[in-house]
């Protein structure tokens, strides 16, 4: 391909990224950005509780806001459009997301396992991995999807798949999970920068 082929580079998108706790998603997406291997910047982060996640977002010079309980539709579109926001990224946030009609398409969430097993209400975290664990599936993972009105659902992006050990524990399992989001999160990110859908 000649340089004339190729795409032109577009300008970096802007996530408004939502969290809820120790915000490890969100540092990996800002981490991606800093070396260039995601074309983005993070325009926003809302937390829905003040948390560990909120705190390492301002230490990095992150726009940070709060905001407690569910977020009607309006107020979340004020606050990306305020932003400039491209794109909506739940990164272990716990609220539902009343999702503003101008966004519909343009957020999505990352889980811990591989959907439709294991999700929707109450099931993060831990307790995702407590289920896969005492269900006997012989595989896990994590998968990267568009969010619709209800938790865990819509269409999938991106699954990135890992083996169940024997002897597994709820936290190894955990920790190998989360090495697959780290890199599932920024190819969900960039398919859909790139028009890509499901």
């Amino acid at each position: 391909m000649t340089a004339s082929q190729a795409q032109p580079k577009r300008d970096p998108a802007n996530l408004c990224v939502m969290i809820s706790g120790g915000g490890r998603s969100l540092m990996n997406l800002a981490d991606r950005i800093d070396d260039a291997r995601l074309n983005a910047r993070i325009a926003l982060v809302i937390a829905s509780r003040p948390c560990p996640g909120a705190d390492k977002a301002r230490e990095r010079g992150l726009p940070v806001r709060i905001v407690e309980g569910r977020i009607p539709a309006s107020r979340l579109e004020s606050l990306l459009d305020d932003a400039g926001a491209d794109l909506v990224v739940l990164a272990g946030y716990l609220q539902l997301v009343e999702i503003p009609e101008r966004y519909r398409g343009k957020v999505l969430n990352i889980h811990p396992a591989l959907l439709p097993s294991h999700g929707g209400p109450g099931m993060y975290g831990l307790r995702v991995h407590e289920a896969v664990l005492a269900s006997g599936d012989r595989e896990s993972g994590c998968t990267v999807h568009l969010c619709d009105a209800e938790y865990d659902r819509g269409p999938i992006l991106v699954q990135k798949r890992c083996p169940v050990l024997p002897g597994d524990t709820p936290e190894t399992l955990a920790a190998r999970v989360f090495e697959l989001e780290k890199d599932a999160l920024p190819e969900g990110i960039e398919r859909l920068l790139s028009g890509e859908r499901p």
